[in-house]
């Protein structure tokens, strides 16, 4: 059973930085690719970034240039690093593990219990 475990959000200013992390455990996780996906208040849940497995990323448009996914399969951890942060940025973040190694064929199928984040102004 896999399990997907995040940490790193808290309250941070407007321009400051976070480091997410996500650890699993249950799983293989060097062969599947991996999400970061955040949820603000009565807004539907969007992807962040994503990482193949061998490391080919994609990002929201909303966080180009601002967050850098990366993975250290050694130790079954996907990480997000969260510059220039905007109010806009606060919610929720989730990982997700897919049930592929490449994103644009797969899709998040274990998620992560989320941790928040907030960015005052």
């Amino acid at each position: 059973q896999v399990h997907l475990v995040e940490s790193g959000g808290g309250l941070v200013q407007a321009g400051g930085s976070l480091n997410l992390s996500c650890t699993a455990s249950g799983v293989i996780f060097s062969i599947n690719a991996m999400g970061w996906y955040r949820q603000a208040p009565g807004s539907q849940r969007e992807l962040v970034a994503e990482i193949a497995s061998y490391g080919d990323t994609n990002y929201a448009e909303s966080v180009k240039g601002r967050f850098t996914i990366s993975r250290d399969n050694a130790k079954n951890t996907v990480y997000l690093q969260m510059n220039s942060l905007k109010p806009e940025d606060t919610a929720v973040y989730y990982c997700a593990q897919y049930n592929g190694g490449y994103f644009y064929t797969s899709s998040p199928d274990s998620w992560g219990q989320g941790t928040q984040v907030t960015v005052s102004s």
